[in-house]
């Protein structure tokens, strides 16, 4: 039940480092505005890794879904915002033709970063338990190059004063550092509402993202202390010029003693974005961080002029060098085709080639 607008063949050289994909990137964007192609698929043995990831962050630009499948290349990502990796030929076609038939939406939410000033860029991430900071990070590793946290995915990413925020910070506060001497931060909000005040007076901060855990032995109504700080909090950025964009996680079910609804409508009124599953705010904020770092990062990726569309739906024209049965093959297809009748020296025999290139 599918089908091909375009396969268009690169080679495999094209996605050495050498060469940089250049085909494959104006075949990205070829595709990306032709009105008949509904999903794009990438398909190659593993090409560098740089040029992969350049390919990837390209493919991730696109308005609609792409497979991507590059054959034994290493990814822990299944699926981010339009891109799907697949592993094997059938499973490629089989997710290609699934998201053709669900016609699959992949505009992005409309990330209004003209509300931001211009140096607002950074990401801070206010945790009150390990578990969901730690699978925040694995989701924002999709999005940043780096997150820094008290408990880092690595060492390397060690914030070395977790009092004070570096560029894109996460912070556990259920750490031993912060509950020595004091409730546990799902049911003690206080020190996590002087740093929500703390990281909204800093000046290059754009977006938080807070958890709300409910449940038996949580604070009995934890949205009555966090939504007057996240009103707050956005008030101390308004009043400096700028916009703060709050993501708050709700963890629990209708049926804790909270009142789940009662608590995602106080959150809303204080203006922050309620989301019921920690990836998805983990990549809503990831999306919106992203942006705004790229904002004012100039492109190293090559450039050249975009392939006219008409380019794709003209009659196919062909200059074939060598093997004949290529012409005969697209002659037999009503191909225009020019045949030049060329073969390797010597027949292409190397002991014979080799004395002639020492003549």
């Amino acid at each position: 039940g599918g089908g091909v607008t375009h396969a268009i063949g690169t080679g495999g050289r094209d996605l050495s480092e050498a060469v940089d994909a250049v085909t494959a990137r104006q075949a990205l964007d070829a595709l990306s505005r032709d009105p008949e192609t509904k999903v794009i698929v990438l398909l190659s043995k593993p090409p560098s890794p740089k040029v992969a990831g350049e390919l990837i962050a390209a493919a991730r630009l696109v308005k609609k879904p792409v497979i991507v499948n590059f054959i034994g290349y290493a990814t822990s990502m299944r699926k981010v915002d339009n891109i799907t990796f697949a592993t094997t030929f059938d499973e490629t076609a089989e997710l290609d033709v699934q998201a053709t038939k669900e016609n699959a939406s992949t505009e992005n939410q409309n990330l209004n970063l003209e509300r931001f000033a211009p140096q607002q860029r950074y990401l801070r991430g206010l945790f009150s338990g390990g578990t969901l900071a730690y699978e925040a990070q694995l989701a924002l590793r999709d999005y940043l190059p780096t997150v820094y946290s008290n408990a880092p995915l690595s060492k390397d990413l060690n914030l070395e004063d977790p009092l004070t925020s570096r560029e894109h910070t996460l912070i556990d506060l259920g750490e031993d550092v912060f509950t020595v001497g004091r409730l546990h931060p799902m049911m003690d909000n206080d020190l996590r509402i002087r740093r929500l005040e703390k990281e909204a007076n800093d000046p290059e901060v754009a977006v938080i993202l807070l958890d709300v855990v409910l449940g038996y032995g949580a604070h009995p109504n934890p949205a009555s202390e966090l939504a007057p700080a996240i009103a707050n909090a956005r008030r101390i950025a308004s009043d400096g010029g700028r916009h703060l964009e709050v993501v708050a996680l709700v963890s629990g079910t209708d049926e804790d003693p909270q009142n789940m609804n009662e608590q995602i409508q106080q959150l809303k009124e204080a203006g922050a974005i309620v989301e019921l599953s920690n990836d998805a705010a983990s990549r809503r904020v990831g999306r919106l961080a992203r942006a705004l770092h790229q904002r004012g990062v100039a492109s190293t990726a090559p450039t050249s002029s975009p392939v006219p569309l008409e380019a794709l739906n003209q009659p196919l024209a062909a200059i074939n060098v060598g093997l004949e049965s290529f012409h005969e093959s697209l002659s037999t297809q009503g191909a225009e085709v020019i045949h030049v009748d060329w073969k390797p020296a010597a027949g292409g025999n190397e002991k014979l080639m080799d004395i002639l290139a020492r003549m």
